[in-house]
């Protein structure tokens, strides 16, 4: 398994550099790096003097680069589905439909984008994926993509099983489906080979998820008020999706003034203008980006003080809303909305108070 890095913040102030800056520096280390781009930028083949493939090539000894192309991933992908249509279809049909044929449909980058950091990371050939991605909202829903779709699955799932609907279409369900099938068949349709294969997936993805050894994400930023921020609502945003922020880079920068109080208590490393092409320089100012377990985790629960924590900088208590019209609790604050699961002890109890404090949400039951 590979760590995943990503970084967050406004266009322009860097991002890209500091993400193939950091690729070289672990590949420095000895360690098995892929450099992977979702944004297509003729500035990325200047900066590394090669074009990145949408196949892994390698830039230099322990470095791999990949550029993401999604009509390229959909291809490979539906290839992926049709042979799993084939395993348990008695007769399948998308064999008759071509992964060439197949255009992108808005939101499916996201998807593939998530799928192929997923196999990269499960084939064993990295020890870190740098991702640079849009770094902004639509990298944290890419990454939020576990959580939201297992949220979907077990919810619906419940709710059709205790309709009418559901319980009208049961008996009905077990013959027709033996009968198209080529594997065996239980009463729970969510239960089958193919659904409890997606259900392992996402379980997968919420685990490394909640992991800061395994994903992480670092802010980057500039001196600039717009900058500051833009990434100061990123990390409260990334906090709701469940991603670690390590830390923030102050870029163009030689003291990260008062920028420091902004973003505490995370750690705030300025990263000096660099001449062009100078990357040892860069890499030389870059922090451990290794330690992103150090820093406030986006979520707490303590079961013997009946108390759920959540930390969201950037937000103020009018920002943030809470609900609980379900077995869970669900937080929006800006434009991003949660649903916490919450341990057998706490689950199903009415919250009994919920006061916001020093950047942390903190919910007692």
């Amino acid at each position: 398994m590979a760590l995943i890095l990503t970084f967050l913040g406004k266009g322009g102030v860097g991002r890209t550099t500091i993400a193939i800056a950091a690729a070289k520096r672990f590949a420095a280390q000895g360690k098995r790096v892929l450099l992977a781009f979702q944004e297509p930028e003729v500035a990325i083949g200047i900066l590394l003097g090669a074009v990145p493939s949408h196949e892994p090539q390698e830039l230099s000894p322990n470095l791999f680069t990949v550029q993401f192309q999604a009509s390229a991933l959909l291809e490979r992908s539906w290839e992926e589905v049709k042979k799993l249509e084939a395993q348990y279809l008695r007769t399948p049909f998308f064999k008759e439909v071509f992964g060439q044929e197949l255009s992108v449909l808005p939101g499916m980058d996201n998807a593939l984008v998530l799928n192929a950091l997923r196999e990269y990371d499960a084939s064993g050939k990295y020890d870190v994926i740098v991702f640079d991605g849009a770094g902004d909202q639509p990298t944290l829903r890419l990454f939020g993509m576990p959580e939201s779709l297992s949220w979907y699955a077990r919810r619906f799932r419940k709710v059709f099983a205790d309709s009418d609907l559901g319980k009208t279409l049961s008996p009905f369900l077990q013959p027709i489906a033996s009968a198209v099938l080529n594997v065996s068949w239980t009463d729970d349709l969510l239960n089958q080979p193919a659904a409890q294969q997606a259900t392992n997936i996402l379980e997968q993805g919420k685990q490394a998820l909640a992991d800061p050894n395994r994903v992480a994400a670092y802010l980057v930023t500039t001196e600039d008020a717009a900058a500051v921020a833009t990434a100061t609502y990123l990390w409260g945003a990334a906090q709701q999706v469940g991603l670690t922020v390590g830390g923030v880079l102050v870029n163009r920068s030689h003291d990260s003034g008062g920028i420091g109080e902004t973003f505490a208590p995370l750690p705030v490393t300025p990263i000096p203008s660099q001449a062009v092409n100078d990357w040892q320089s860069l890499i030389e100012s870059l922090p451990d980006l290794e330690q992103a377990a150090q820093a406030p985790r986006p979520i707490a629960i303590n079961v013997a003080e009946r108390k759920v924590s959540l930390f969201l900088p950037g937000f103020d208590k009018k920002q943030v809303k809470l609900t609980q019209s379900g077995p869970e609790i669900t937080i929006e604050a800006g434009d991003q909305r949660r649903n916490v699961s919450l341990p057998p002890e706490l689950s199903g109890k009415p919250i009994a108070g919920a006061k916001f404090q020093d950047s942390f949400l903190i919910i007692s039951f």
